[in-house]
């Protein structure tokens, strides 16, 4: 039997969000803390950022799930790490989780579904 994924998430070991910064280049103090595990990066370091003409920005909008449910958050995550391993720097920013797998809700983000 396959593990579910609130099974799955409960056992990972979170690592501090200051040591996920460090590794994007961001000191602690450039970051917004809600406590040790999540964080905003500051407006006013984004703000100093020099212009980056090179890099892109993709926004993963409105898909159509798949049966199993695989729809916005697993296509962001899956090409954040396939553009990491590739070798592009990239991260992810996700606004909420899905609440279908771990608690049987389709549509919390926005009431609907």
């Amino acid at each position: 039997m396959v593990d579910s994924d609130i099974e799955i998430a409960r056992r990972s070991k979170l690592k501090p969000i200051s040591e996920v910064a460090a590794k994007l280049g961001l000191a602690s103090d450039q970051l917004l803390h809600y406590g040790p595990y999540k964080a905003k990066i500051a407006l006013d370091y984004v703000k100093s950022l020099p212009a980056r003409p090179g890099s892109k920005l993709i926004l993963v909008t409105a898909i159509t799930p798949t049966p199993a449910g695989e729809g916005k958050t697993t296509a962001t995550v899956g090409l954040g790490d396939a553009l990491n391993l590739i070798g592009k720097r990239a991260i992810m920013c996700l606004r909420e989780p899905s609440l279908g797998p771990c608690f049987g809700v389709k549509g919390g983000a926005t009431g609907g579904g």
